[in-house]
C-alpha cells in the first residue's frame, strides 16, 4: 500500500440509509443520506435554476479535483497561513485582542511542531512567520502593559 492510499473502502450510501450520527450536548442524532431531500428540491427548481445548480456542481467537482492534485503539504501550509492571518488580525486590533491572537499563534505552533519535517519547502517560511508573530505579540503586550500602568 502506498502512503496516499487508504486501507478503508469508500463509504457507500443508499437512499434513506442512516449513515452517521451527529453528537450534540443533547445526545446522538441520526443523520440520513440527503439524496431524497436533494432530489425533492431539484424537482422544484426552474430550468434556469437547475442549469445554475449543475454548473455549480461542476465547478465544485473541478475544485475538488484541483485539491486532490495538490500535494497535501501545500494545502496544510495554506491552512497554517490562515492561522497566521487570524493571529495577525487580532494583534492589529485597537486594542490588540491578545486572547484570540494567542489561540491563533498556539494553533499555528501546534501544527508546525507536530508536523516538523513534513511540510516541504514551505516549512522554514512558516516557522519564521510564527517567530515574527511571537515577537510582535511580546512587543504589543509589553506596550499594552506599560500603557495600562500609566493610565491607572
Amino acid at each position: 500500500m502506498h502512503y496516499h492510499e487508504t486501507p478503508f473502502p469508500a463509504p457507500t450510501f443508499h437512499e434513506n440509509e442512516t449513515c452517521m450520527s451527529l453528537w450534540t450536548p443533547d445526545g446522538e442524532h441520526p443523520v440520513r443520506h440527503p439524496a431524497e431531500d436533494v432530489q425533492r428540491h431539484v424537482d422544484e427548481l426552474s430550468e434556469d435554476e437547475r442549469a445554475e445548480a449543475e454548473a455549480l456542481a461542476e465547478e465544485m467537482a473541478d475544485v475538488r479535483d484541483q485539491v486532490a492534485s495538490t500535494p497535501a503539504d501545500v494545502i496544510v501550509a495554506n491552512h497554517i497561513m490562515g492561522l497566521y492571518e487570524l493571529a495577525a488580525i487580532h494583534l492589529s486590533q485597537t486594542p490588540p485582542n491578545f486572547v484570540d491572537a494567542t489561540l491563533g499563534i498556539d494553533a499555528m505552533g501546534a501544527v508546525l511542531d507536530k508536523l516538523q519535517g513534513r511540510l516541504g519547502e514551505n516549512e522554514p517560511v512558516l516557522r519564521e512567520a510564527r517567530a515574527q508573530l511571537q515577537i510582535a505579540f511580546v512587543e504589543l503586550k509589553r506596550r499594552a502593559d506599560t500603557d495600562e500602568g500609566f493610565v491607572g
